[in-house]
């Protein structure tokens, strides 16, 4: 398993729906180093902390292996060209990872990184923004039939992280899985 990009994101405002809002979700790619705290990555913001952000939802953390899903989606959606690539960080993940889908993981899981120690909180549950991010309304819908979701990160051990190293994944009390909370979460959503 590796860790393959390492991204930031800075509060701006953005025009979603023919109204200005603040967000966070567009991350962007940094190189060496990035320091782990336990709010999240030093430099990182996230705009509303009542669904971002905190001790249990510090970092966002996305597979790699989706980014095939979402260009194709975009593409069916008409909002692609045809040889367009997606940014790591364009989920509004701040680690994107190679080697561990969110059927692997399970809530306590803990990743093990060189420098420090990350446990799965959560799924992300997708909002408003994510449609505007991916630049079609069904976006969120995708996500929630897809099941890719990502999972958010607490901090064990402060440290730092840097893209291209690798990590291993230690098993946790195994009690419930990312996929049944995300499920769990989307089905109580839609009632």
């Amino acid at each position: 398993m590796q860790l393959v990009g390492v991204q930031l994101g800075q509060a701006r405002k953005v025009l979603i729906g023919g109204r200005a809002v603040m967000t966070a979700i567009r991350k962007t790619e940094v190189s060496g180093p990035v320091a782990v705290r336990p709010l999240g990555l030093e430099g990182d913001e996230q705009v509303d902390l009542s669904v971002h952000g905190g001790l249990e939802k510090a970092v966002y953390a996305y597979p790699s292996e989706h980014y095939g899903f979402w260009l194709a989606q975009r593409a069916q959606a008409g909002v692609a060209g045809i040889d367009e690539q997606l940014p790591w960080g364009a989920m509004g993940e701040n680690l994107t990872l190679s080697g561990l889908l969110e059927t692997d993981v399970w809530v306590g899981d803990v990743l093990a990184f060189a420098n420090c120690t990350l446990r799965v909180a959560q799924p992300r549950e997708p909002c408003f923004k994510f449609n505007a991010a991916m630049g079609f309304n069904q976006a969120v819908k995708a996500m929630a039939q897809s099941g890719y979701c990502g999972f958010y990160l607490s901090v064990d051990q402060v440290g730092s992280v840097q893209a291209g190293e690798a990590f291993e994944l230690h098993p946790g009390p195994r009690r419930v899985s990312i996929p049944e909370r995300f499920n769990a979460k989307m089905f109580k959503h839609m009632r």
